[in-house]
């Protein structure tokens, strides 16, 4: 796995030292076994020596061993915040079309389940090494005493390896199938905060969202996930068996076939003993390696999900002269029509101090056509024209940076990222004419609260968006969770000063009543424009200047 890879060049020497301090710990507990074996059969005036022998192994044995679990601790942390800010990175450079298809579930699955699942690998690696060092060094005492043993002995390992392996395989399908459903889950747990208050109007409907909608994806998890961990409790169950057998047959078959000493037999009698519990921690521990294989195969596949957008540095532009909609389309899919809708081809010309409505009924196009405009989406058909010059993937960054877009589902951050210097004090000054200082105030950079109303948060992003000055607005349906009093001060007063400060502005409304204040309007039914006053200015025109 590459992920895999570039992160084990990351970590440099860290890694090799911490899976060689491991290594030692489990060589010397073997070391330790053997040199019990000897002091049983050893005399008097040899035990000192063995005793001292003794210590200075345990001392070693306990030394690397807490420094192999501080080693793999710092790398598992280390290792979780470096694949975070990478999946951070990847969700913030994918292109908008492709973040609304894959959604929030698997993403949020990632950065925290997933990356806890790496972790936890990390910290049993130690233990994991040791085991299998010390299980390898018995071996080595093992065939020091009768190498035909040995030989058996492998031959019996080899067998109980086939056996885990066929099993932890289906094991591990289950695995994957519930961390699967786990992403449907989280999407739904999100439901049980964003309707909140439908579900606690409607008895009837929350009952069937918890009992019909969530109660059997909880129980298929359940159930898939236990299948899993039986099988590997099985596998497990398994490898002991076998480790029994090869003892039984070893002392009460082998050891008379070749013929093996009291001292031979008492130190595979010891050997084996000791085996049983590095065996199956081992065997216990390996569910942890599936695990992680599994969340490393999905934070790499989200990079297949979430591509990076094509973009190159930004350059800020203050000002335009044109911004031109050629035969642009845009198509979707939509469920509840089980069916394509398709926007455009529209042709509109956008230039500075003017001020535009959108209007139309409700699914028309209206928000699809301003994510279009903006370059959150990329036309299937047509292009976008930057004072006559097409928009393409070099410029789309630099072209995004023109508009300052309050969406009708948009998003209020609580600081004032990215603003000019000198924003907060603007700000204040904002507060108080939107009529929020009794609410709100600005502290280190940061809104004091952002608890509010939806009328209220829009005023805010309205505030953050004219701290951005940009040259070209859009506000989608912002008056909507206005009172009478805000909306006249919207469309009487603010779109006003903006136009007067030489910005374009693009309203999409269906307040009526205001229509007569636009210098045009263009009217969208089922995608298409059935209704413009625009100037008649041809595109061909406008892409020749």
């Amino acid at each position: 796995m590459a992920l895999i890879v570039s992160l084990v060049r990351s970590s440099r020497w860290l890694l090799p030292i911490a899976l060689l301090t491991s290594l030692i710990s489990g060589f010397g507990n073997a070391a330790l076994v053997a040199l019990i074996n000897q002091a049983l059969g050893a005399s008097t005036a040899k035990l000192a020596e063995l005793g001292v022998r003794f210590v200075a192994l345990g001392l070693l044995v306990l030394a690397t061993r807490v420094l192999s679990q501080t080693l793999f601790m710092y790398l598992g942390q280390r290792t979780k915040a470096t694949l975070r800010m990478r999946t951070i990175r990847r969700i913030a450079a994918a292109s908008y079309a492709h973040l609304e298809q894959c959604g929030a579930a698997r993403p949020l699955g990632i950065l925290t389940q997933d990356l806890d699942t790496v972790v936890v690998f990390f910290i049993s690696l130690p233990s994991i090494a040791m085991q299998g060092a010390v299980i390898a060094g018995c071996l080595i005492y093992l065939g020091m005493l009768s190498w035909p043993i040995l030989l058996f002995a492998v031959v019996t390992i080899g067998i109980g390896a086939l056996g885990f392996h066929l099993v932890n395989a289906r094991a591990l399908v289950h695995l994957r199938g519930s961390r699967h459903r786990e992403d449907d889950l989280v999407r739904q747990f999100r439901a049980l905060f964003d309707g909140a208050k439908e579900l606690k109007l409607h008895r009837a409907r929350r009952e069937a969202f918890v009992d019909v909608e969530l109660a059997p994806h909880v129980e298929a998890v359940r159930v898939q996930r236990t299948r899993g961990y039986v099988l590997y409790a099985a596998a497990a169950s398994w490898g002991s068996l076998v480790l029994f057998a090869f003892v039984g047959l070893t002392i009460f078959v082998l050891a008379r076939f070749f013929d093996a000493s009291a001292h031979v037999m008492s130190g595979y009698a010891l050997v084996f003993l000791y085996l049983i519990m590095p065996v199956e921690g081992l065997l216990s521990a390996l569910p942890t390696l599936s695990s992680a294989r599994v969340a490393f195969e999905r934070i790499e596949q989200l990079d297949d999900v979430l591509p990076p957008d094509d973009e190159a540095r930004a350059d800020t532009r203050s000002s335009f002269t044109s911004v031109v909609l050629d035969g642009v389309t845009h198509r979707y899919f939509r469920e509840k029509e089980n069916g394509f809708f398709r926007v455009g081809p529209v042709n509109y010309t956008f230039r500075p101090g003017e001020i535009v409505y959108l209007t139309g009924g409700n699914g028309s196009g209206k928000t699809t056509l301003a994510k279009l405009l903006v370059g959150l989406y990329a036309p299937e058909e047509g292009r976008i024209l930057l004072d006559g010059k097409p928009v393409d993937a070099s410029s789309l960054e630099t072209y995004r940076q023109l508009f300052s877009v309050v969406f009708s589902d948009f998003h209020l951050f609580d600081s004032l990222l990215g603003l000019p210097a000198g924003s907060e004090h603007a700000a204040q000054a904002l507060l108080v004419e939107l009529q929020l200082d009794h609410k709100v105030s600005i502290v280190d950079g940061a809104f004091s609260t952002l608890d509010l109303s939806q009328g209220q948060r829009k005023r805010l992003a309205l505030l953050v968006a004219c701290l951005e000055d940009r040259p070209f607005y859009v506000f989608d349906e912002w008056a909507a969770d206005q009172d009478p009093v805000f909306k006249d001060v919207f469309y009487r007063r603010l779109l006003p000063g903006l136009k007067a400060n030489g910005k374009t502005v693009l309203v999409i409304t269906h307040d009526d009543r205001y229509f007569d204040l636009a210098d045009r309007s263009i009217k969208l039914d089922s995608g298409q424009t059935v209704g413009d006053n625009s100037p008649a200015t041809s595109v061909s025109t406008v892409s020749a200047s």
